[in-house]
């Protein structure tokens, strides 16, 4: 079972006398790769462990989910063996959704939550997105609709190798949010910190405000210079805010 788990949970510098890990989930297309820079940001007592998901990074021959009830109980079962100290989850966009019902799944299944739901470039998720589904468009205006999104960093959109590694995952990303059908549930009993660009033109203040339904706990909401991609340009901003928040919770 721990040799399946290590396929979801990397752990790029193993820390056995962290307090807490810190478990990240990438915007659609992304792999865990795009963490490794917060290693030179995190203190001694948070362990980064960014999740691979299938058809990305070392997986990328895999077949990536389109579902994300199915990715999110797959989930489940492989973080559970990690979640044996304290531990938070960050998401940024797609990440965001996926942390969130991860999150209710393990709450509702196991009774186990974070110490912290760190949530990043996403509206919150009993809202309805306004725009059509794009995922199953012919792959030129598939690109098209990506690029003018600006949800997939100019790096990869650009690189005509690298997007054919990348388009079937990113895809099925997509397929897997425009598909995804929100349930009521009982609100979270973890604190909840939404992060947001000013220069996101797709997710609103007012998209990201919404969140605070979702926790009975201390809910914020920050917002950054930047586009979409704010977390890569205000990066060490937005770790040093979530690394006080997370300073100020006990660990019992």
């Amino acid at each position: 079972m721990m040799s399946e788990t290590k396929l979801w949970v990397t752990c790029p510098k193993p820390n056995p006398n962290a307090k807490l890990r810190l478990f990240c989930f990438s915007y659609a297309g992304g792999s865990a790769w795009v963490f490794r820079p917060w290693l030179n940001h995190l203190p001694s007592f948070i362990e980064l462990c960014p999740l691979e998901l299938p058809g990305r990074g070392k997986r990328w021959t895999e077949k990536p989910f389109t579902n994300l009830d199915s990715l999110v109980q797959t989930l489940g079962t492989a973080i559970l063996p990690y979640l044996n100290r304290p531990f938070a989850f960050f998401g940024h966009s797609m990440g965001a959704m996926i942390s969130f019902e991860l999150t209710r799944l393990l709450s509702q299944k196991y009774e186990i939550e974070p110490v912290h739901l760190f949530v990043s470039g996403c509206r919150a998720p009993q809202l309805r997105d306004p725009n059509p589904p794009i995922y199953n468009l012919p792959e030129p205006e598939f690109i098209a609709e990506i690029r003018r999104l600006n949800g997939t960093p100019d790096a990869v959109l650009e690189n005509a190798e690298l997007m054919e590694l990348v388009l079937p995952a990113l895809r099925a990303d997509f397929e897997m949010l425009e598909t995804y059908k929100y349930t009521e549930a009982s609100s979270l009993n973890c604190p909840i910190a939404v992060f947001g660009g000013l220069q996101d033109t797709e997710v609103t203040t007012e998209d990201l405000q919404a969140w605070q339904v979702q926790t009975n706990r201390a809910f914020s909401l920050q917002m950054f210079e930047g586009d979409h991609f704010f977390i890569e340009s205000m990066r060490s901003f937005l770790l040093t805010s979530m690394i006080i928040k997370l300073s100020n919770q006990s660990f019992g």
